[in-house]
């Protein structure tokens, strides 16, 4: 029966309706009032009602009041609350339970925050800093709870912008010097040292305050972070609290980079700050133009914006996030790929058909968005999230579900536009899926960060795997490595993950520091999975590698201009280790493949083969052994693939549509594949978005 008008008046809230469908809208403004019944957008004349003033108030009462209200109204419907313009700052997360759900009545109604239209809504958990004084060259602000030991952060923004803390150097970085003695394990076994290091004379001093010091080391794929436990002098031993973890320094090789951040003696130059525990004194060198009165400092101080746990049906739309606080405990962080232990600023578990859209998620000290365990059926769409301290989404965790309803499935990441992270942990990935499975990675936009641009899968081996049948699709991943960590993939993939797709993806520009800046990675015991009608480019170690799997299909596929070999394969195996079928392989320097292709155990056919600086390259198959390709044939590969421009519009530029009558069409059966379906969908603005972002040049590192 349609209702056609309603009212209700409870516990001071009026409740209107004019039809069973529309929603409920409650409203929350800078000048409201809790205390009111949230149920006009404005106050009145009299100041007696109007807006909520937080969302805190605006949520408790939607928990106090939801049951009561359907049962007077004799219907469910949708319920939004509405944030006029503002910045709402919360010291600690807004927690959602099954509670803040319309959790009595099935199907579920949703429960919607979101900006008012045409208003620009923030949720902060920073603290403007205006206290500033003048102290020769810097700015001098005391923070009390910093000195009394209620308030610790390790970001700091200014206008908007992320600032580094004070380090040493100020750009690049120290070298180790050697490995420090041995240590014994749990066994008395000795072994690498993970806790210390040998440096140079003068990289390691007894600055003031050296208990604030933090080592940052770069170990490959990840960095650890630790404080100076003890320094000795004699033998230029530093050692550091709590330790890297699995690897030693100097494991990679010698020379292990690495820098100092947070003593003040690094504060040497503009744009950089240090915070003074002891005597809660923020420090900040502004940089050129900059005015006390008029610059904007935010320091963080909640760790997460938005917990939910257990709620169902909750929509965030049109909001923006901003500020979270990340302080690690005093042992540290050690080595972790993709920094797998920081949390979300906006941190799920148990969200069932909650939808993140339309957000801006920024300027924060963790990851954008974390679906732990027990979420399913969840949507993160459209939404700009940046300058991120980790990574953008995670999906699911580094265990198995204990139990079914632990298991975290059936996730879309949809045409979201992902940039500028690792600014605290440079492991910080894109997207990425650990374990948990059926979910959707599509036409997000992802670059400029220093790993691994869309991660899926986590087991080492051929262990059995939580992690299958996830699709990732028309992503366009880009910049991404800029020469700072090592072996990553714009999609890098782990274990055994039957039903997983990677295809219609954009990738160029994965530059890694040393080895490993691939553009499609099947990494330890990758097997049965699908990787077809990508169009990769401009990697620096390849444009396809696998380290080891089984049976993993690569087809129909355009790989372009690797800086080193083109096709990798690292590990030979007793069985197949993948079908390499129907692909154009396109390079300028005369190494078509990398690493070991000896034993066979692999099948390659009716791919396009061509090197535009010469078309008598040949097939280096290992060690100092090359084959020219009748030769290479001739071991029973690539039987009816051919050697042949591929007709490429301007494989110069980077335009890899293929003219009508190439021949790996003609001859091959080669379908085009149409890279402009890559990435973002949607409005003008949003689209030409990621276009506009303007990029220093980046280059090899010279050690």
């Amino acid at each position: 029966m349609r209702l056609l008008l309603t009212m209700v008046c409870l516990t001071g809230l009026s409740f209107t309706a004019t039809g069973q469908d529309e929603s409920a809208k409650f409203y929350v403004a800078s000048n409201g009032n809790d205390s009111w019944s949230g149920r006009i957008p404005e106050p009145n004349a009299d100041k007696t009602d109007g807006p909520f003033a937080t969302v805190q108030g605006a949520k408790a009462a939607m928990r106090a009041n939801f049951e009561d209200w359907s049962r007077r109204l004799g219907t469910v419907r949708p319920v939004e609350i509405l944030l006029r313009e503002g910045t709402y700052r919360i010291a600690e997360p807004l927690h959602f339970t099954f509670k803040d759900s319309q959790w009595f009545v099935m199907p579920r109604q949703n429960v919607t925050y979101a900006a008012y239209p045409g208003e620009r809504a923030v949720i902060s958990g920073g603290v403007p800093i205006t206290n500033w004084q003048q102290e020769g060259k810097l700015w001098v602000a005391t923070l009390p709870e910093v000195a009394a030991g209620t308030w610790n952060f390790t970001a700091l923004w200014v206008n908007g912008e992320y600032r580094w803390r004070a380090r040493t150097p100020n750009e690049g970085y120290l070298r180790t010097a050697g490995k420090a003695p041995a240590i014994k394990d749990a066994e008395g076994k000795e072994k690498p040292s993970n806790v210390a290091f040998k440096f140079a004379p003068g990289d390691i001093q007894h600055w003031n305050n050296i208990e604030d010091a933090m080592i940052v080391a770069m170990h490959s794929w990840d960095t650890s972070h630790n404080h100076i436990a003890a320094i000795d002098d004699a033998n230029q031993i530093v050692t550091l609290v709590g330790g890297s973890g699995a690897w030693p320094f100097e494991n990679w090789g010698p020379k292990q980079r690495y820098y100092v951040e947070g003593f003040r003696e690094a504060l040497d130059a503009p744009g950089e700050w240090y915070l003074d525990r002891k005597k809660g004194l923020l420090y900040y060198w502004p940089k050129d133009g900059e005015d006390p009165a008029k610059t904007e400092v935010i320091a963080p101080r909640a760790d997460r914006l938005v917990v939910i746990e257990g709620a169902e049906n909750l929509v965030f739309r049109g909001l923006s996030f901003h500020h979270t606080n990340h302080v690690l405990p005093p042992e540290g962080l050690p080595c972790q790929q993709a920094a797998w232990s920081v949390s979300g600023a906006i941190d799920a578990s148990g969200a069932r058909n909650c939808v993140i859209e339309d957000c801006e998620i920024a300027h924060i000290a963790n990851y954008g968005i974390w679906l732990r365990e027990g979420c399913t059926d969840n949507a993160i769409r459209k939404n700009h999230i940046h300058d991120m301290g980790a990574g953008g989404v995670r999906i699911g965790v580094s265990s198995d579900p204990k139990t079914e309803a632990d298991a975290t499935l059936r996730n879309v990441v949809d045409n979201n536009w992902i940039h500028d992270g690792g600014k605290k942990y440079p492991a910080g990935v894109g997207v990425i899926i650990q374990r948990s499975s059926y979910n959707t990675v599509s036409h997000n936009d992802i670059s400029d960060i220093y790993y691994t641009g869309v991660s899926v899968g986590w087991s080492w081996g051929y262990a059995p795997s939580s992690a299958n049948h996830n699709v990732i699709e028309y992503n366009h991943i880009h910049n991404i490595g800029k020469y700072v960590l090592s072996d990553m993939g714009g999609i890098y993939s782990l274990g055994i993950s039957p039903g997983t797709v990677e295809r219609y993806n954009h990738i160029h520009d994965v530059y890694s520091y040393s080895y490993g800046g691939w553009g499609l990675y099947t990494d330890e015991g990758s097997s049965e999975i699908v990787l077809e009608n990508n169009v990769v480019y401009n990697c620096k170690t390849g444009g396809f590698h696998q380290h080891y799997g089984k049976e993993n299909r690569v087809r129909n596929n355009i790989f372009g201009f690797a800086t080193e070999g083109n096709i990798i394969r690292s590990r030979e195996e007793d069985h197949i280790s993948f079908f390499f079928e129907r692909n154009i392989v396109i390079f300028d320097n005369g190494r078509p493949l990398g690493s070991t292709w000896k034993n066979g155990n692999y099948k390659l056919d009716f791919n396009c083969w061509w090197d535009t600086a010469n078309p008598d390259f040949t097939f280096a198959i290992g060690g100092d052994q090359k084959k020219t390709f009748a030769e290479w044939q001739a071991m029973g590969n690539d039987t009816h693939s051919i050697v042949a421009d591929p007709l490429f519009e301007n494989a110069a530029a980077r335009d890899f549509r293929l003219k009508p009558e190439s021949p790996a069409i003609t001859k091959l059966g080669f379908q085009p594949i149409d890279i402009s379906t890559a990435g973002l969908y949607g409005d003008a603005a949003w689209v030409e978005g990621p276009k506009k972002i303007t990029r220093e040049p980046v280059s090899q590192p010279k050690d």
